[in-house]
C-alpha cells in the first residue's frame, strides 16, 4: 500500500445497492508490477498464503473449492472469466455445512470481479463483489478492506495487522458508508 494516512483511517472501499443487492469496491496501489499481483491472486500456492486454500479446476468455466482459514468459511465456487493478467471473475458461494457450523448470513452467490492497470512500477487493483446482502453491506466492506491489507502484507513480505484489531478499527467506517446507501 502507498498511502500516507494510518492504516486505522483509511478506508479503501464504497458501497452501493444493484438489483436489491450490495456491491463492495475496493480499490489499492500494490509496489509491484501486473504479472506478480496477478500470480499473488491466481496460483494456488501464493494465494494459500495471504487469503485462502483453492483447489478444483482453475480454468474458465472451471469449479473450485476455496476455504478461507482465517474466517472458517468453505466455498464453491466457478471461474466466469479469466484474461490474464488483466481481469479476472469468479463466483463464489459458502457451502451450506459451512454456513451452519458458522454465523454468517445464508449462503448467497456472490459475483467477484478483480481488475488489474499497470501503473508504472506499481500496480492498481479494483475488486468489486456483488450480491451480497444489503443489511450486511458494512461487514462485508471491511472484511474484503482486510483481505486486500493481507495482500499488500504479503506482497511486502511482513505479516498481516491483528484481524480483529482491524475488525474494530474498519466496521465503523463502514457502516457510516452502508447508512448512505439509498
Amino acid at each position: 500500500m502507498t498511502s500516507d494516512a494510518s492504516p486505522g483511517t483509511r478506508i479503501l472501499g464504497s458501497l452501493r445497492s444493484a438489483d436489491g443487492a450490495g456491491v463492495v469496491r475496493i480499490e489499492d496501489r500494490y509496489d509491484t508490477g501486473i504479472d506478480d499481483l496477478w500470480s499473488a491472486i491466481t496460483d494456488p500456492v501464493r494465494l494459500a498464503r495471504w487469503h485462502g486454500k483453492i483447489e478444483g479446476d482453475l480454468r474458465p468455466g472451471g469449479e473450485f473449492r476455496l476455504y478461507l482459514e482465517a474466517d472458517d468459511i468453505d466455498s464453491t465456487g466457478r471461474i466466469d472469466a479469466c484474461e490474464p493478467p488483466r481481469r479476472l471473475v469468479v463466483t463464489t458461494r459458502e457451502t451450506e455445512e459451512s454456513y451452519r457450523k458458522g454465523q454468517g448470513v445464508p449462503p448467497f452467490d456472490a459475483v467477484k470481479e478483480i481488475t488489474l492497470t499497470p501503473d508504472g512500477h506499481q500496480t492498481i487493483l479494483v475488486l468489486e463483489v456483488r450480491g451480497m446482502p444489503l443489511d450486511k453491506i458494512a461487514f462485508f466492506g471491511a472484511g474484503w478492506q482486510i483481505h486486500t491489507e493481507n495482500l499488500a502484507a504479503y506482497l511486502a513480505g511482513r505479516a498481516p495487522d491483528d484481524v480483529e484489531a482491524r475488525w474494530e478499527q474498519l466496521v465503523p467506517p463502514y457502516q457510516d458508508l452502508a447508512a448512505r446507501i439509498s
